[in-house]
C-alpha cells in the first residue's frame, strides 16, 4: 500500500507501513485515509518527535561485522531507520502549522 499525504502546501507520498507506523507515533489510530486539523497538528509532532525519540533511545547499538564477512556485506548500505523516513513527513507537518493547514492523507 502506497499512502499519499497532503496539505494546502503540498504533497508526499509514502510507503504504507512506514506511513501506518508515523501516523500511530503521532497518536491517530493509523487508519487510512484520514486527517488531523490544523489546530491538532502541533500535538500530533511533539507525539511523533518523543516517539522517535525512545525508538532511538531504545534501538541497539549495530556491532562491528565480523572479520570473515563477505565483500557482498561490505557494499551494503545500512538500512533506512523510521526516523530518517520521516523527516519529510515532519517538514510538511511543520510547514502545515506555519500556514494553518490540516494534514489529510489517503491510499496513493
Amino acid at each position: 500500500m502506497i499512502v499519499k499525504f497532503s496539505t494546502r502546501v503540498g504533497a508526499l507520498t509514502m510507503h504504507g507501513d512506514a506511513a501506518v507506523a508515523l501516523l500511530r507515533a503521532m497518536g491517530h489510530s493509523g487508519t487510512v485515509p484520514g486527517a488531523i486539523l490544523a489546530a491538532e497538528l502541533p500535538g500530533a509532532l511533539a507525539s511523533l518527535r518523543r516517539a522517535l525519540d525512545a525508538q532511538a533511545v531504545a534501538a541497539p547499538i549495530a556491532a562491528e561485522p565480523p572479520e570473515e564477512s563477505d565483500e557482498d556485506d561490505k557494499d551494503r548500505q545500512p538500512p533506512v531507520t523510521l526516523a530518517m523516513r520521516s523527516v519529510p513527513l515532519i517538514d510538511m507537518i511543520e510547514t502545515a502549522i506555519a500556514r494553518g493547514s490540516d494534514l489529510m492523507w489517503e491510499r496513493g
